[in-house]
């Protein structure tokens, strides 16, 4: 049996926390704003292929995932954090390699991951910082 508490006490104002749900926030509105973009450009095969629309997809869903997390941590959630913790830092790795290959997405899909990424970057870097789990430590 565990005896240490799944959630912590947070302050609901903590900069960090407060940080993180903005940045997860503007990733998902920007994935969001990315599948609408590509639902009206699906005519033009040179700005929108097949691999666009399951990246984009599977950038939403994670998103999603990454606000929810988000939220979740900034309630204080142990799970929700470490959750949050593991889909940043994965969906940034993620988003590093596809944009590095040559060809494989239309500039405008590289230049939105490439958004998307430093927004992620963003979060690993704070959720992972001393500060925030200091605020998870007990």
């Amino acid at each position: 049996m565990n005896s240490r508490p799944a959630t912590v006490s947070v302050p609901r104002a903590d900069p960090a926390l407060r940080a993180v749900r903005g940045l997860a926030g503007a990733y998902l509105a920007l994935s969001v704003l990315t599948l609408g973009a590509i639902f009206l450009l699906r005519d033009d095969p040179a700005m929108v292929t097949d691999v666009v629309w399951v990246r984009a997809t599977i950038v939403a869903a994670s998103a999603l995932l990454t606000f929810l997390f988000a939220r979740s941590a900034a309630n204080g959630s142990k799970r929700g954090l470490l959750r949050l913790r593991i889909v940043s830092a994965v969906m940034t790795v993620a988003i590093v390699v596809i944009v590095s290959i040559p060809g494989f997405l239309p500039l405008w899909v590289r230049l939105e991951q490439g958004v998307c990424g430093v927004l992620l970057l963003a979060v690993v870097v704070l959720v992972n910082g001393r500060h925030v789990r200091s605020l998870f430590a007990g």
